[in-house]
């Protein structure tokens, strides 16, 4: 059978419809910032920059906003269970890789966001958001502080495309290799 000749997987075994809305909207986000990220890191000072960090800065606090409304989804609606014979099939190994990678991305969802904010409040550069909305600062001034935390936003940023990178190939390691229809729960219009 091949992967599009899978049905689709039954309604009990899916993600709600808000869960994966927030899912793809949520990885959409953080492709786009780690992208703009990368691309603004190394710019030479100019207007054009400093917008550019202004737009990363909005973003961060659009995903940190939207992880939280993620995990109060997941909180308070859980997913569905793993369907019977693809638990079966996985190895502990997997098991234990497939929980730890989520929780792990849960943790980056925060933690990458969280310490971007205390980096900028620590530097001295306020999050204004929207240009419109100032908010506190997370930390106080402090050049130290800033160059310490520096470093852990971007290697926690990589961290958290690496593990979504794992998740991708998952996903697609059960639609193509093992014909499981597991990334059928996830994907939205197949109500």
């Amino acid at each position: 059978m091949t992967p599009s000749q899978v049905d689709p997987a039954p309604r009990q075994l899916r993600y709600t419809s808000v869960a994966i809305v927030l899912h793809w909207l949520l990885a959409l986000a953080i492709l786009g910032i780690f992208a703009l990220g990368v691309y603004m890191a190394d710019l030479p000072f100019s207007p054009s920059r400093l917008k550019l960090f202004n737009w990363h800065k909005w973003a961060g606090i659009s995903i940190l906003l939207l992880s939280v409304v993620r995990l109060l989804w997941r909180v308070t609606h859980r997913p569905p269970v793993l369907p019977a014979a693809i638990a079966r099939a996985m190895p502990g190994w997997q098991t234990l890789a497939h929980h730890a990678t989520h929780h792990l991305m849960y943790v980056l969802f925060f933690a990458v966001p969280l310490i971007g904010w205390a980096y900028s409040s620590a530097a001295g550069f306020p999050i204004v958001l929207f240009g419109q909305v100032a908010l506190p600062d997370f930390v106080g001034p402090d050049k130290a502080l800033a160059e310490l935390i520096k470093p852990l936003h971007e290697l926690f940023a990589w961290g958290l495309v690496a593990l979504a990178a794992v998740h991708v190939a998952a996903a697609l390691k059960h639609q193509w290799i093992d014909r499981d229809g597991l990334l059928l729960r996830m994907l939205p219009g197949l109500r």
